[in-house]
């Protein structure tokens, strides 16, 4: 991997997920496990809480100037510089003992997200990528593979992946989802940041929800555009930034956005 301006940055978000992964699947599968329930009615642990709590050590002793933005614990600074955090995305799944979740750690300059790293480490899994670097699967930068999305260019040709489908329903887009499920070859709800990894490594071709916050989606955005992807809103807005998401390898988007619009 070669180096770049956001190197050291993204060196930094992989240290910070190793300690977190510690934490988190050192947890996984506890019989004394704390859930209470948010006033979204989402639940959370306390190890969602000691993971940002971990990596807010981190950034206030390496990125002292840098803002940051938690699902937890909320905003903290004002800077140019922002990282962005969701400790555990998945945490339903966390708390079923279902492998599917991960930490996401965002660098986002100016607006722009110039650094993601996902980690799902009871999948034994790390996605990275970090501006003009590429995209990266791999435990650790040796060892990673890079990443690049499908070559499928026909709507009727591709997988698509999603989460559920109570958002679709709940913005009144439930018919146009289904109609554009019938359209194509397959659907599969992976869900949650694993659909967009997804896209990332050419697995999957489309992956979309309609509802999702910025700690969501931050850390996604860099891996999938560096592996030649796009990323945007429902509406078509390019970032992380919309309240809603839809990810592809780039050919299929402006056919996605299109059907999507037309139902």
């Amino acid at each position: 991997m070669n180096s770049g301006p956001y190197s050291d940055d993204l060196a930094l978000a992989l240290r910070i997920a190793d300690a977190v992964d510690t934490v988190t699947l050192g947890n996984f599968e506890a019989d004394d496990l704390t859930v209470e329930t948010k006033p979204d009615d989402t639940p959370v642990t306390a190890v969602d809480r000691e993971a940002e709590r971990l990596v807010r050590e981190f950034l206030a002793r390496e990125r002292p100037d840098d803002a940051v933005l938690g699902e937890e614990y909320g905003a903290v600074g004002d800077a140019s510089r922002q990282w962005i955090v969701d400790p555990i995305d998945g945490t339903k799944n966390y708390i079923r003992n279902v492998p599917a979740w991960a930490t996401l750690i965002a660098l986002v300059v100016d607006g722009d997200p110039v650094v993601g790293v996902v980690s799902a480490p009871a999948l034994q899994r790390r996605w990275f990528a970090a501006r003009d670097q590429g995209a990266w699967r791999g435990l650790t930068p040796e060892d990673a593979r890079r990443l690049h999305v499908s070559s499928v260019d026909d709507l009727e040709q591709a997988s698509l992946s999603y989460s559920s489908l109570t958002g679709w329903e709940e913005r009144g887009l439930l018919p146009a989802f289904l109609d554009v499920s019938s359209t194509v070859w397959r659907t599969r709800a992976f869900g949650d940041f694993w659909s967009y990894m997804m896209v990332a490594e050419g697995a999957v071709d489309v992956a979309c929800e309609p509802e999702l916050a910025l700690h969501d989606m931050a850390a996604l955005v860099p891996i999938v555009t560096e592996a030649g992807g796009a990323f945007t809103s429902l509406d078509g807005v390019a970032g992380p930034f919309g309240g809603d998401a839809l990810a592809t390898n780039g050919m299929l988007h402006a056919a996605m956005l299109e059907a999507l619009r037309a139902r």
